[in-house]
């Protein structure tokens, strides 16, 4: 049985070994301590979990979070979700098909019940995102009795599955730092406050007409919590779409696939087709590729992407071919996915016949849009319980906007319940309004005529949300207007004291959208220093690569002079420096790292394509749920 798990990374270390000895349909297997039997499985090359009772389709896993019941197997007599239950030495797992075996006990001769633990509490935090995370800060500053819950065995929420930089402001959201080191900042910071106290491990099963909140606390006891006030941040359910083979194993949605590859190392696929074009499909691809697996396409409904530009960019110079106006028909495969059908749509998004494209692939990844997971707003409401929420529960966006979310909520909680505390500065609103912002226009780069000395090329078109590049420069040549961070950045490029051609403003960019160019050599060719955030085995001094633009249009081919760090920046992110010729340099703005998948024509069997209109005529817009 082959193992599937990731030994290098850019980022991510992982030094454990799979040491746990658990059975798999009594086949001995290992996991790592701690891991869930989904992900132990999945790396152990294991995929079908179980068989739909109904018609008998292979079953996998699908949002690996606990929100779908797709990964459900028996463990040692149970049945459990497979990607909420951590794996036990020597426990047995095996498809949740028919009715488990139950153990055999000895009749019970008389009833033994456990006192419900009640408890009280000033504010009831359920998530422990960064919404939740950012608002427990505020109410423990101010002293207020909290109780923070999360269902995970980790805090941080979706930002331990983020290896990225994160866009937004450095002064308020820590942009330009990774996701995962965010949780670990603000996990930090809140475990200095002895008033909130944190149950790990913990679900809230529901509210009631006492006012009181039922929750499995620690995995292991039903506890009751009354607290005065009540917040939400719980985060968002991922959309899935309707498709004929949408349930094989293969199919996953996007936080699935970061649980596996980001959280867990394990590799689930290696070659992944993508469907929606938005931010959490964009950076699952790019995640994917620093994981070592091909990205053979992605496609979007919509006439443009809806997410960041630069996060396309990534996508596009790295060689993965992007279709917009374009929807998946089909994936196709018996056991597990093997091929993907895909076509064009017209403005209307039905898909247009005679326009189908295959692709092979392995693995289908599905981020059609998020959903908040808000039912416990609208219980509490019912029964008169205060209640707030913060995050994707109350507002789908970016988790820097979630960051900032959490904190209004917390401080606005701490006032009504008449805790000293600052009053809201009026521009908190408008920075948070700034960080929910969809993206804005592009507008042609900004490319100097300059052709001596050294300096920074910003290939940053779009406006959105983003100033660590301004906060970096120790010339403070770059700068972001601070009143509204969607501005383009702008280079003084006739300072008096120059570019220093330091790196840190190439190290930090959350887009990988700045580079180096530098013209002191005097002669036909300049240097070109770029960001480089994939495994340093991949390419070596002396090797060549192929150089592209902003568009991923490639410009030929140059050796690597240099692969080198950043102090203070290194976290992941390499300085590769390239030789071409002056005309190119300042265009120059990526590395294809993957080889482009050519689609190959496909056709259905009806000649006519009536039956073809009949059976995809249905996926229009109502049925395509937007691609963000």
């Amino acid at each position: 049985m082959a193992e599937k798990r990731i030994k290098a990374h850019p980022i991510l270390i992982d030094d454990s070994v799979a040491d746990i000895p658990f059975y798999w349909q009594d086949q001995s297997i290992l996991a790592k301590e701690g891991e869930m039997i989904s992900s132990a499985l999945m790396a152990n090359g294991i995929n079908i979990f179980g068989y739909h009772a109904k018609d008998h389709s292979p079953q996998g896993i699908f949002c690996a979070n606990g929100q779908c019941s797709q990964c459900m197997v028996i463990a040692d007599s149970l049945p459990v979700k497979a990607c909420m239950t951590p794996v036990k030495s020597g426990m047995r797992v095996f498809p949740a098909e028919g009715l488990p075996k139950l153990p055999e006990v000895e009749p019970m001769r008389e009833v033994h019940t456990t006192p419900i633990r009640k408890f009280s509490a000033d504010v009831l935090i359920i998530g422990g995102g960064p919404a939740g995370l950012s608002a427990a800060i505020e109410l423990g500053q101010a002293g207020v009795d909290v109780i923070l819950i999360d269902d995970k065995a980790h805090l941080g929420g979706k930002l331990v599955l983020q290896t990225h930089r994160f866009f937004g402001s450095s002064e308020a959201v820590f942009a330009g730092t990774r996701g995962i080191d965010i949780a670990k900042k603000l996990e930090a910071t809140l475990r200095q406050f002895p008033s909130v106290k944190i149950w790990e491990s913990s679900t809230a099963l529901g509210i009631f007409e006492d006012k009181s909140i039922g929750v499995y606390k620690d995995s292991s006891e039903y506890a009751l919590v009354y607290p005065q006030m009540l917040l939400i941040a719980t985060g968002a359910r991922e959309r899935s779409l309707a498709f004929p083979g949408n349930t094989l194993p293969g199919i996953y949605g996007a936080g699935a696939f970061q649980t596996l590859v980001n959280r867990d190392l394990v590799r689930p696929c290696e070659n992944l087709f993508i469907i929606g074009g938005g931010n959490v499909g964009l950076i699952a691809g790019y995640h994917a590729i620093q994981a070592g697996i091909h990205v053979c396409g992605l496609v979007e409904a919509a006439p443009q992407c809806g997410g960041y530009k630069v996060h396309k960019d990534k996508l596009i110079r790295s060689g993965v071919p992007v279709f917009t106006s374009h929807t998946i028909l089909e994936a196709l495969g018996t056991e597990h996915v093997e091929k993907v059908i895909i076509a064009e749509v017209d403005e209307k998004f039905n898909p247009i016949p005679g326009t189908e494209k295959a692709y092979d692939c392995d693995t289908v990844l599905i981020a059609v849009g998020l959903d908040p997971v808000n039912e416990f707003t609208a219980q509490a409401e019912k029964v008169g319980l205060p209640v707030f929420s913060a995050g994707d529960a109350h507002e789908i966006a970016e988790a820097s906007a979630a960051i900032f979310s959490g904190k209004i909520a917390g401080r606005k909680i701490a006032g009504f319940l008449g805790f000293e505390t600052e009053e809201i500065p009026p521009e908190w609103a408008e920075t948070e309004e700034i960080l929910k912002s969809r993206p804005g226009a592009e507008r042609k780069a900004n490319i100097p005529d300059l052709e001596e000395g050294v300096f920074p090329i910003m290939h940053c078109t779009q406006e959105i949300p983003c100033d660590p590049c301004s906060s970096v420069c120790p010339r403070h040549l770059i700068s972001v207007n601070k009143s509204d961070i969607r501005h383009l950045p702008t280079v003084n490029y006739l300072a008096e004291k120059g570019c220093i051609a330091c790196g840190r403003c190439v190290a930090i960019c959350p887009g990988l959208a700045v580079t180096l160019v530098d013209y002191r050599k005097g002669n036909e060719n300049a240097l070109v220093t770029l960001p480089y955030e994939q495994n340093t085995e991949r390419i070596l001094v002396g090797e060549m690569i192929e150089l592209t633009d902003i568009e991923g249009i490639s410009l030929g081919k140059a050796a690597v002079l240099s692969i080198k760090k950043v102090k203070d920046y290194a976290n992941g992110t390499s300085l590769v420096t390239v030789e071409v010729p002056r005309k190119i340099a300042k265009h120059v703005s990526g590395l294809r790292l993957i080889e482009t998948t050519e689609p190959q024509p496909f056709a259905f069997d009806q000649p006519d394509k009536s039956s073809y209109q009949s059976q995809y005529g249905r996926l229009r817009r109502k049925n395509l749920p937007q691609h963000d």
